[in-house]
């Protein structure tokens, strides 16, 4: 059986750069050492039993990284992620401003504090980057090992997989999100079948199996917590000013940007900044600069190592925030269409990763701007009256137009071509849902499904040195001297 998979398991808050090489292995740390001081090992339903001891057993602990993580980690803040992750902090609730101040800490006490112990660790040569050796399930493997007291040792082996998913050695993900849905959802043509049977949309298909994990309530706060994290990126990115970290020296746009377009600095009150914007002019080529402006600055609020939502990742999060912001300012929608909006944008990005994948490292920027475009363009379309066909088309069409996109981040930082790519998927996005609208869904010659399809055989086809390796295309044209993040 394929992965049971929710809306919040699509849209997550955390810290930037990157899901797959920042959240992941900050939740795998984490994941590791909840594990480590238990007898019986339990990681999501599932039973491992190598771990288990006391906190004043481990003497030290070491993480190996692997892969594409080994690659590019230093650009993400991989090395950062991991040392978050082993000091317990949580990546939804921790407070990005004192990152600096831990990292000092633990490199001025040469010990990280795991589980209320104090452990010896020091990171530059505690956490190693393997980057001639691939673990064998994914090319985002890391290795974290336990040193303790008589010369025993304990290990586990993760994956971080995309979008913050992560995967442990031996684990079946089907057993994860055991439930019964009303509406089991593995392709598009699953979702449209439903809509069909039931006459209904697909947010209110999305929405009646969330019902399985959690009540209406719950669901409602929860979409509107996400909604509401991605209008403050939005807003934070559209006030800051500066360069962004790791050495490249690019200079953020956004605040500039946002200033000549409302002719005034933004408004500290992010209520007013929106009432400001809804009360914008609608020629064409304002709102393709503030859609450009949205994107923009949740990436560099990202490259930034600002809260973001992985929407599908972090590396894309800025096109179904961007094209959120474009609805509610330029659309006339109801207060609560948001909810359609990202019910539909998460079932897509459900679809393709059962079907395909949602990580750049196994599948290139196709996987990641992609996936976000689509998921974008089927939200935008069911929020303007689409059928689920015309929304599925819509997906379809962005994705049709994203294959083959390679990722080769120049410095392994996800700055250069990432920020960019966001505002482009975001315009794609909003032309392939106009396409869909004035279509017969009939007149379709490739499904959603064909293009999920394509888009995995394509990736398996790719070179790895357009996955996320930084070994080809720009990342070897402009030389770089990467600082540390």
């Amino acid at each position: 059986m394929i992965q049971r998979l929710s809306a919040f398991d699509m849209f997550k808050i955390g810290i930037g750069p990157s899901s797959s090489h920042t959240m992941g292995p900050w939740i795998a740390a984490r994941h590791f050492v909840d594990e480590l001081f238990v007898d019986e090992q339990v990681f999501d339903g599932q039973v491992f039993d190598e771990l288990g001891s006391r906190a004043a057993d481990v003497e030290r602990v070491t993480v190996d990284l692997y892969g594409s993580l080994a690659k590019t980690g230093k650009g993400h803040g991989t090395d950062v992620a991991v040392q978050l992750g082993l000091c317990g902090y949580d990546p939804k609730t921790f407070d990005a401003g004192s990152i600096a101040p831990v990292l000092e800490q633990i490199a001025a006490r040469k010990t990280i504090r795991v589980a209320e112990s104090e452990v010896r660790f020091e990171a530059a040569k505690d956490i190693r980057f393997q980057v001639d050796q691939q673990l064998p399930e994914h090319p985002n493997g890391m290795r974290f090992i336990a040193a303790l007291a008589g010369g025993e040792r304990r290990q586990a082996v993760f994956y971080s997989v995309g979008g913050g998913f992560v995967v442990r050695e031996g684990e079946d993900v089907s057993k994860r999100h055991r439930v019964d849905l009303p509406f089991p959802i593995d392709s598009s043509s699953d979702l449209l079948e439903h809509c069909d049977r039931e006459s209904i949309g697909i947010s209110d298909v999305v929405m009646r199996n969330e019902r399985a994990w959690r009540s209406d309530e719950e669901i409602i706060s929860g979409l509107g917590e996400i909604r509401e994290t991605m209008m403050r990126c939005i807003h934070r990115g559209c006030l800051a000013e500066g360069t962004l970290p790791g050495g490249l020296n690019v200079q953020r746009r956004a605040s500039r940007v946002a200033h000549e377009l409302l002719g005034e600095a933004c408004p500290l009150d992010v209520d007013v900044w929106q009432t400001k914007l809804t009360g914008q002019t609608h020629d064409f080529r304002r709102v393709l600069d503030w859609v450009t402006c949205f994107a923009l600055a949740v990436n560099e609020e990202n490259a930034a190592f600002g809260q973001v939502v992985t929407a599908p990742t972090n590396g894309a999060a800025g096109v179904v925030p961007a094209v959120l912001m474009y609805f509610e300012c330029f659309c006339q929608p109801t207060s609560d269409a948001y909810l359609k909006f990202l019910l539909t944008a998460a079932e897509i990005g459900c679809i393709f990763k059962k079907g395909a994948t949602i990580s750049a490292a196994m599948g290139g920027c196709q996987a990641e701007i992609g996936v976000s475009s689509a998921m974008a363009a089927a939200a935008l379309t069911e929020g303007l009256g689409g059928s689920p066909r015309q929304a599925t088309m819509a997906a379809e069409i962005a994705m049709e137009h994203h294959l083959g996109l390679t990722c080769d981040p120049i410095g392994g930082l996800v700055q250069i071509p990432c920020i960019e790519r966001n505002a482009f998927g975001a315009i794609k996005a909003i032309t392939a849902s106009q396409i869909a609208l004035g279509r017969d869904p009939s007149d379709a010659r490739v499904s959603l499904d064909a293009v999920v399809r394509t888009m995995w055989e394509t990736a398996q086809d790719m070179n790895s040195k357009y996955k996320e390796t930084s070994e080809g295309g720009l990342a070897i044209q402009v030389p770089v001297n990467i600082s540390e993040c």
